[in-house]
């Protein structure tokens, strides 16, 4: 992801509607995975500290660190969070011993690298036996637009190719779910109908009127997968899995 849209990100995450609803689904999946109080927890592609900020306040128990490949993202998470350690690095290359964490959190990263077989072997290799992943890519390359460029993603994934990845890296337990279907038509017109040259990435703050209908919206879905459902439409698929025993 370039300078720009690392700065935007340090600008918005905090409110903008689609990163308390990612929030929401790593977290719905970390205590439904059943991770402990005192758990260690890699924020890997950790951006400008949005979740490592969230799950700090809230789980202050958990040991937090946290790695980015960008030197401005560090720098950015580092003045914003505090009692979280920091590093720069690639999530293709963790810079952990193996089986020491309890849980990785991998949130719009392994659609940014060549090889994702790559990284979730990583993950696979830090986490102890027994321990979740829980990852979160946007869906459909039908999808492709101005976002993608700014954001330099290489990848937009379908929900099947992930868990199998997942498998093939060793992981069980895999359950996956769309979200962002209930915005999704508004995703498509804007991406593909009413596109200009000037636009960059969706990541930016919105008129009140439309955080809140988006707000309503994730609600509705985050109800949904709160009741044991999942979505088989959205641009965004979540997916959590388990490290056998």
């Amino acid at each position: 992801m370039n300078s720009d849209e690392y700065l935007k990100l340090a600008e918005v995450e905090d409110r903008m509607w689609y990163f308390p609803s990612l929030y929401w689904h790593v977290q719905h999946a970390l205590k439904k995975a059943g991770v402990a109080a005192d758990a260690r927890v890699l924020d890997a592609g950790c951006g400008t500290g949005g979740l490592s900020l969230r799950f700090r306040a809230d789980h202050p128990g958990w040991r937090m660190e946290a790695i980015d490949f960008s030197p401005l993202a560090v720098e950015l998470s580092r003045r914003r969070v505090q009692g979280v350690r920091f590093e720069e690095a690639s999530v293709t290359a963790l810079p952990s011993a193996n089986e020491v964490f309890d849980a990785v959190i991998s949130a719009d990263v392994i659609c940014q690298v060549d090889h994702p077989e790559t990284a979730l072997a990583e993950f696979f290799r830090v986490l102890k036996p027994g321990g979740v992943v829980a990852i979160n890519v946007p869906a459909y390359m039908w999808m492709w637009s101005y976002h993608d460029d700014s954001c330099q993603t290489k990848h937009r994934y379908q929900r099947r190719e992930l868990a199998g990845l997942l498998g093939a890296a060793g992981f069980g337990e895999i359950e996956s779910t769309h979200w962002n279907a209930l915005p999704l038509p508004l995703l498509v017109a804007k991406r593909k109908l009413f596109r200009s040259v000037s636009d960059t990435s969706d990541v930016k703050p919105y008129p009140a009127p439309l955080e809140a209908m988006f707000n309503g919206m994730m609600a509705l879905e985050h109800a949904w997968v709160n009741a044991g459902g999942s979505w088989a439409w959205g641009s965004s698929i979540f997916v959590s899995a388990r490290k056998p025993e």
